[in-house]
C-alpha cells in the first residue's frame, strides 16, 4: 500500500533506483482508476477508483462506498451506501491507501527524507 499525506505527496519508507527519479505528476499517473481506502476526521471510510488529485490536495473518487462503523447492536458493525463520484477535502482527509500488487509497491516506493 503507498500512503499520500494530507498535502498530496506519497510517502513510503524505502527507495528503488527505477521510480525514484519519477515527478509527481508520473507518480500520480500510476495511481489513476486504481481502488483507493480514504480515511476521514468523523471515523468514515471511502472506497472507490481514484479519479484525480488537485494542487490542494483534494481528491475524487469514482464509483465510491462510503463505510460507517454503527453504535448499536447489529449483525455488521458498519453500515455502507454507494455514494458514486465524490470530492474529499484535504482537510478532512487523515489516511490514504491505494490497493497495488508487491511487484507495483516495488515501484512506487520512494525514500522520504
Amino acid at each position: 500500500m503507498e500512503q499520500i499525506d494530507a498535502g498530496g505527496s506519497t510517502t513510503v519508507a524505502a527507495s528503488t533506483s527505477e521510480d525514484s527519479s519519477l515527478d509527481p505528476i508520473a507518480r500520480v499517473r500510476k495511481l489513476l482508476f486504481r481502488q483507493m481506502l480514504v480515511g476521514i476526521k468523523d471515523g468514515r471510510f471511502f472506497l472507490g477508483s481514484f479519479h484525480c488529485i488537485d494542487k490542494q490536495g483534494n481528491i475524487i473518487l469514482q464509483d465510491t462506498v462510503e463505510y460507517r462503523s454503527i453504535r448499536r447492536s447489529s449483525p455488521s458493525p458498519t453500515e455502507q451506501r454507494c455514494l458514486g463520484m465524490i470530492l474529499i477535502p484535504a482537510s478532512c482527509r487523515t489516511s490514504c491507501h491505494v490497493d497495488c500488487s508487491i511487484e507495483e509497491q516495488l515501484s512506487l516506493i520512494q525514500l522520504k527524507e
